[in-house]
């Protein structure tokens, strides 16, 4: 049999883990020394911005202009949560990315707002097609003949929804929608571009939008038996619960019985 090994000496033992410590403490210092090195070499002080995107309202080097002042820090050190926000901040810019390139640089890819229409009575205060308002400066607006859209604080998607559900219909009688406008105590009303004011009334979206459906799919049948078109119309009420009434130039108020499904 083997006999058990006898126990280190103590003194060998205290050298055993004073090595140990002298290595451990230089690999740390060495470790600091490579990170102080890397923290001040101007190789990687951030040196250039690299801009993707489709970008119709911004160019690549008036955001590298604008937001490089405002970063902070080097390739290592510079806060991307704080680059993405600054991104954001600049007008029309609606989402950003930012990531680190290997060794001094950042890819930054953006996403612009896509307008569809105003939001309220301001004309810096957009919509886009998600129903986010937003805000531009006028001047950058280029279809300054895009509907108007208002309503209380955080409605925006709701009014921007039956915007979308009317207009196709209303488009098929030669009509759109100028402004829609949902009141504080939840009344839809209706401007079109020919002048004429359709007071929709109050209820759900679905209600609404189906008293909508039915005033625009019988318009041209009640303006025809008058001789008239449904750019004649002046005012409707759908506010009744059976039908609508209209206002066609050069005709009396009119009530129409609603076509039910």
């Amino acid at each position: 049999m083997k006999k058990n090994a006898l126990p280190l000496p103590l003194d060998v033992r205290l050298m055993n883990i004073t090595a140990t410590v002298l290595f451990a403490a230089c690999g740390l210092l060495l470790v600091a020394a490579l990170g102080w090195w890397a923290l001040r070499h101007p190789l990687f002080a951030i040196g250039g911005i690299v801009v993707q995107g489709d970008l119709a309202h911004n160019s690549a080097a008036t955001l590298r202009a604008n937001v490089a002042p405002r970063l902070a820090g080097n390739f290592f050190t510079v806060d991307l949560r704080q680059a993405r926000e600054a991104f954001q901040e600049v007008p029309w810019v609606r989402h950003a990315v930012v990531r680190r390139q290997f060794p001094n640089r950042l890819r930054v890819e953006l996403l612009e707002h896509e307008a569809l229409a105003f939001w309220g009575d301001s004309e810096s205060r957009l919509v886009n097609t998600q129903g986010e308002v937003f805000e531009a400066n006028p001047g950058d607006v280029e279809d300054e003949g895009m509907p108007r859209l208002s309503g209380p604080e955080g409605t925006a998607p709701m009014v921007l929804a039956m915007y979308r559900g009317l207009q196709p219909l209303l488009e098929k009688l030669d009509l759109g929608i100028e402004q829609m406008v949902l009141t504080g105590r939840g009344g839809w009303t209706m401007h079109l571009d020919s002048g004429a004011v359709v007071e929709l009334g109050r209820g759900t979206t679905e209600e609404v939008l189906a008293r909508g459906q039915r005033f625009a799919q019988t318009l041209t049948q009640v303006s025809a038996k008058y001789g008239r078109r449904p750019e004649a119309l002046v005012t409707a009420d759908l506010r009744h619960a059976d039908g609508y009434a209209v206002k066609l130039r050069g005709v009396s108020t009119t009530d129409v019985a609603a076509q039910r499904n």
